[in-house]
């Protein structure tokens, strides 16, 4: 492959990564929204099986060296943070 294939590879898997992860918080905000409370067992459960989902494809990017791993691990915590922040801010409504 040639480097600029190499880049673009990367930097659309970044894009799919972030995507899904914009995808679980904008799905967690209209379940907190509309649905269940942050203590319900169905919205940990969709927030669990997001989550792990999604490790689990940043670990692929990584292994394919899409992504290295400390990119993967802060679009993680990035998105652990928002949720938390989220979470907080329903709490104290």
């Amino acid at each position: 492959m040639t480097p600029e294939i190499t880049i673009d590879h990367r930097d659309k898997a970044y894009a799919l990564l972030k995507a899904d992860a914009e995808k679980i918080l904008k799905l967690i905000q209209v379940q907190m929204d509309n649905l269940t409370m942050p203590q319900c067992p169905l919205y940990e459960e969709v927030l669990d099986t997001q989550m792990f989902g999604l490790s689990r494809e940043i670990d692929f990017a990584v292994r394919l060296e899409l992504i290295d791993e400390p990119t993967g691990k802060a679009l993680l915590d990035r998105l652990e943070r928002e949720l938390s922040a989220l979470h907080e801010a329903f709490t104290k409504k």
